[in-house]
């Protein structure tokens, strides 16, 4: 059995309901709705076991589910297109993708307004003007909007790591000692 099939049928499916949540969205000029709903959806998965539980786990009937996440939904205040999704999701047992479809519809949205986001790794948190500054000089080089998502790594010493798609810049203070200490190896 190829390990990597239930990561790309999980994949496969997150991208069908996603483009179809899209698409939907776009048709009734929704989208900033959709992202408030994405975002919401994607702050309820990071913060509550019990939802990513009831996503995940097996002993949960299809009856339960759905009544659980359309609870959810609606408690969360959600665009009804969205409730609709996912408790169709639940009927056919497929909210376990539901992280999956947070990241292709966040990247569907992004794409659509022209958007990259830049994942950005700092040892310390950035301040308003450290971020402005930083998104100032990546869309000079990129020519798009940028949307950070930035998270902290004391282990960098100091400096930024930046990845934008498939680049990466990694400025940290921790690279530079490992690129001087090979450089010392090489010479001893």
């Amino acid at each position: 059995m190829n390990v990597s099939e239930p990561a790309s049928t999980s994949s496969g499916i997150a991208a069908r309901y996603a483009t179809a949540v899209f698409d939907l969205a776009c048709e009734d000029k929704a989208l900033p709705k959709l992202e408030s709903d994405v975002d919401a959806i994607d702050e309820a998965l990071k913060g509550s076991a019990d939802l990513r539980d009831l996503i995940s786990s097996p002993i949960y009937t299809r009856a339960q589910q759905g009544a659980a996440i359309t609870a959810i939904a609606d408690k969360m205040g959600l665009t009804p297109l969205m409730r609709n999704t996912l408790s169709v999701m639940a009927g056919k047992r497929r909210l376990f993708v539901l992280p999956q479809l947070v990241v292709v519809l966040r990247a569907l949205i992004a794409e659509e307004k022209g958007e990259v986001t830049a994942e950005v790794r700092s040892a310390t948190e950035l301040s308003k003007a450290q971020s402005d500054k930083l998104i100032a000089a990546l869309k000079s080089q990129i020519g798009k909007d940028i949307k950070l998502k930035t998270t902290v790594d004391e282990g960098l010493i100091g400096g930024l790591v930046v990845k934008v798609g498939s680049k990466m810049i990694d400025t940290s203070i921790r690279s530079k000692l490992a690129s001087l200490q090979n450089a010392m190896k090489e010479v001893g």
